[in-house]
């Protein structure tokens, strides 16, 4: 029943990510005018606007108005957050823990797509999410003050290096501040021992990605892939994982 309800939870948190991450990069209000329709603007009726199900059972991916299609994205991003609500009571117990960790990766949800869509990392995001970072770190155990200063710090100093690296070298940017300060954002609310690991699974994943588009598609190295999404995903394995990588990794570094 718990893990129901915080599916439950997390879909109709979804159903607001999808306002977000369509309103944010065009500055609109995320609260009013309510939702409706993306192309004949007509109000979205309540019954309409029940996550996952409306989509698939009651307007079969339609929009009820002018029947033009409603993007998958929509149903998608509802249940993968429905997901991360049982996930961090799995983690985490009914707990403020498990309150904040799903706070922190909606937020990286919506960058997610956002970065995906427009190559951008609004502020409006990272940089509350900074703030709210060190706030949690004052009342919270984990990761505690010193840690939680340490790891935004860090998180945008290191990247600020690479940038400017890579700067110094190629004269032109390689890399947008809105990854500087989402990783700053990832060290104040995970500590900062989770910087390198977020840093290098993200870079690993980027990696991958970016070689296989090369391979399958013949794109040119100098064309941009974001890489928000995956400073977002290499964050939510250390947020759920990172002690056990992080053991892992000295043990095997140890030859134990």
């Amino acid at each position: 029943m718990i893990f129901a309800l915080a599916f439950l939870f997390g879909s109709v948190i979804g159903s607001f990510l999808n306002v977000c991450i369509h309103r944010i990069p065009i500055g609109e209000s995320i609260v009013f005018p309510p939702s409706r329709c993306p192309h004949c603007r007509t109000p979205i009726r309540p019954i309409d606007n029940i996550p996952i199900v409306s989509y698939t059972l009651l307007l079969r991916g339609r929009c009820r108005s002018c029947a033009a299609p409603i993007s998958l994205r929509y149903p998608l991003v509802e249940a993968f957050t429905g997901v991360v609500g049982v996930a961090v009571v799995w983690r985490f117990g009914v707990s403020i823990e498990a309150l904040v960790a799903f706070v922190f990766v909606a937020a990286l949800i919506v960058v997610t797509f956002i970065d995906f869509d427009h190559q951008i990392i609004p502020d409006v995001i990272s940089l509350p999410g900074i703030v709210i970072g060190l706030l949690l770190s004052l009342v919270l155990d984990r990761p505690g003050v010193k840690s939680a200063l340490l790891g935004a710090a860090l998180g945008y100093g290191v990247l600020y290096a690479v940038a400017t690296g890579y700067y110094w070298l190629r004269k032109e940017e390689g890399m947008g501040g809105g990854d500087l300060k989402l990783l700053a954002m990832v060290g104040a609310f995970l500590g900062w021992k989770a910087v390198p690991l977020t840093l290098l699974l993200g870079s690993l994943t980027g990696s991958v990605v970016g070689i296989s588009l090369m391979l399958l598609h013949g794109r040119d190295s100098r064309v941009p892939i974001p890489f928000g999404p995956f400073l977002a995903a290499g964050a939510t394995c250390a947020l759920f994982f990172g002690d056990a990588l992080i053991d892992w990794y000295l043990r095997f570094a140890a030859g134990v």
